[in-house]
């Protein structure tokens, strides 16, 4: 069980359909935010004094990307997963029934796609990766032609082999790349 005194987040995988099937919402982060800018991201951030995981991921769906999501489409929880920065990091699984119009956020999202589920199960991926500062390998999931490194490439990479794939795997231990701790 995660330590209570860590600060909490939540980050959303929400699946909607789409023409191509069904698909889940990727973003990018905005190039000006001091964490992480331009890196691949679920909509997510911390969880307000009060608030559930679950609300949180819902709020941080509409605010970064205007989509309002009713309690009734939380599906589930994945693992908790704690980042380098020492944040305890829930990924809250969200369905919405009807087709979605993505409104990115300038504040916070550069860019937002919905990548059909099909594109999970890309040849070569997942793959791990030498971890340079030492430790764990690094975990990556190749989409739409480019890497993504952990701490988002665990949360994709176990959902789907868990809800995809109906695999049980766990991503605790996965090595995440030095910087996403600044």
């Amino acid at each position: 069980m995660p330590d209570g005194d860590k600060p909490r987040a939540a980050v959303a995988i929400l699946i909607a359909p789409t023409h191509d099937g069904p698909a889940f919402v990727l973003t990018k982060r905005a190039r000006h935010l001091r964490r992480n800018p331009g890196n691949f991201a679920l909509p997510g951030g911390h969880v307000d004094q009060g608030e559930t995981i679950e609300a949180a991921a819902r709020r941080e769906t509409w605010e970064e990307l205007g989509v309002a999501l009713e309690e009734d489409a939380v599906l589930g929880l994945l693992d908790d997963f704690e980042t380098l920065t020492g944040r305890i990091v829930t990924p809250v699984v969200l369905w919405s029934a009807v087709t979605i119009t993505l409104q990115p956020n300038p504040e916070e999202v550069d860019e937002a796609w919905l990548v059909p589920l099909m594109m999970l199960d890309e040849p070569g991926s997942p793959r791990f990766i030498e971890n340079r500062s030492g430790g764990r390998p690094i975990l990556q999931m190749r989409l739409m032609g480019k890497w993504i490194n952990a701490p988002t490439a665990a949360w994709i990479y176990q959902f789907r082999e868990v809800a995809v794939h109906g695999r049980t795997v766990r991503v605790t231990d996965v090595g995440q790349p030095g910087w996403t701790a600044r």
